[in-house]
């Protein structure tokens, strides 16, 4: 086991573990880490944790140190000169007459390096973009293609629940999610009731995916062919959560059945 602690490099970005490096630092303090880029800024978002050391899949980088008054100043100038840089990378993408989105910006902590997230449907040639912003602020470009999902989390909206965007709150990383989530769910298939904001699929179909699976376990689907207690009908209708069903039966009607006992409440 090797101890680490989680750091975020983004307010809404994902938690990194480092090693503590013989600190001791509680959740909400800003510190100065090492990373592939190089050095950053961050919060501690967690206390010290153990890990199975079979579980790192790469070699883990070190807290430098807890971040002073002026590693502060110059991390808010940094964020200063990053939205600046939007701006200017906006103005550069028109004159390439580019078909990108420039939704981000960040510097490391030591401006070693200069990183734009941009959205577009398609592979962009954007080596002259590069240089023109080489030129500019003098440091090493890294411009990042990203999806329609990552624009959403940092836009941030109002989903259809009415509560702001889990991508924007609190989710870290994009799960996988399917139509046959929807389905399992017994949802409609309308665009506009299981599309978020950015146009995929709700992330939120996943939260619940594994109970609507395990409730569904012995349920027909709605239009199956089942047998009932007069003769075979057809089911009309599902209620997952309390594991019954409604089936049609040609000249008795609607008989209402159930998972466990097979119609017999």
């Amino acid at each position: 086991m090797v101890e680490v602690i989680g750091v975020k490099l983004k307010e809404k970005g994902q938690v990194y573990y480092f090693l503590p490096n013989n600190y001791v630092i509680k959740k909400n303090v800003t510190v100065i880490v090492e990373t592939e880029r190089g050095l950053q800024f961050g919060k501690v978002a967690t206390d010290v944790i153990e890990i199975d050391e079979s579980k790192i899949k790469t070699p883990l980088k070190k807290i430098i140190r807890i971040a002073s008054k002026q590693d502060y100043r110059q991390h808010k100038n940094n964020l200063r000169d990053a939205r600046e840089a939007i701006i200017k990378c906006r103005e550069l993408v028109k004159k390439f007459e580019l078909d990108m989105q420039v939704i981000d910006a960040s510097f490391t902590f030591d401006r070693n390096q200069l990183m734009f997230y941009f959205v577009s449907d398609q592979r962009v040639d954007f080596r002259e973009l590069a240089k023109a912003l080489a030129s500019i602020y003098k440091t090493r470009i890294e411009l990042r293609q990203v999806g329609v999902r990552d624009r959403a989390k940092e836009t941030g909206g109002i989903g259809l629940c009415g509560r702001c965007l889990c991508c924007s709150q609190f989710l870290c990383d994009f799960d996988s999610v399917s139509i046959n989530m929807a389905k399992n769910q017994n949802l409609s298939l309308n665009p506009t009731k299981i599309n978020g904001l950015c146009g995929r699929l709700l992330c939120c179909l996943k939260y619940e995916d594994e109970c609507y699976s395990e409730y569904r376990k012995g349920l027909p689907d709605i239009g199956d062919k089942v047998e009932t207690s007069e003769r075979i009908g057809k089911v009309v209708s599902l209620d997952i959560i309390e594991g019954k069903y409604k089936v049609e039966v040609p000249d008795v009607g609607i008989i209402d059945m159930a998972r466990d006992n097979n119609g017999s409440d």
